[in-house]
């Protein structure tokens, strides 16, 4: 990655711990900002999960499982604030998590959960290669369509990002981390 990682060397790709809870705010965060989708995971964590008591101020809930979402109505969801488009794709992942039809976790083949996913309804390229950075800890995935990378990459051309990308091949998640950092500004 040369000058791309130079300011930042050790920069990692953070896995999550629980792969449905990513792919749910993945699916949150499509075309909003990061504040918006954080606080539509709130709600949607406090409304379907479980109470939970603990010494932290704001860690009240565990998110909930595949299984309790996949029993839910379109409206349920909707009565967050989740539009109906995202509430019916956030359905059908849980049912087909659920059904283990899908499994969001490092280890399994990272093509045939991608086409699975790009399968679902609402899941589309950048939604897909997001999960499989940071639920199935896949280090060469490039969601090359999201703002961030490109204003990073000062590209607008999707395909081009990703044909620039090619280079960083097979660590382009990384290479992600570091054009994401790129963008943060520093402090004082």
């Amino acid at each position: 990655m040369g000058v791309l990682a130079a300011h930042n060397p050790g920069l990692r790709v953070p896995v999550a711990f629980d792969g449905f809870e990513t792919a749910v705010r993945a699916i949150l965060g499509q075309q909003i900002t990061v504040k918006a989708a954080r606080t539509l995971a709130g709600r949607f964590a406090t409304a379907f999960g479980e109470p939970l008591e603990t010494p932290f101020e704001g860690l009240r809930y565990l998110f909930p499982p595949p299984q309790r979402v996949a029993i839910l109505g379109p409206s349920q969801i909707a009565s967050l604030g989740i539009i109906s488009s995202r509430a019916n794709a956030l359905i059908a992942l849980a049912r087909a998590v659920a059904d283990g039809d899908i499994r969001l976790e490092p280890g399994v083949d990272v093509e045939t959960t991608m086409k699975a996913l790009r399968a679902l309804p609402g899941i589309g390229e950048w939604t897909a290669q997001y999960i499989a950075m940071r639920a199935l800890a896949w280090p060469d995935a490039f969601p090359h369509t999201d703002y961030g990378v490109l204003k990073a990459m000062q590209q607008t051309n999707p395909r081009k990002a990703l044909e620039h990308a090619g280079r960083w091949q097979p660590w382009r998640a990384y290479a992600v981390m570091h054009l994401w950092h790129s963008l943060e500004k520093p402090k004082p």
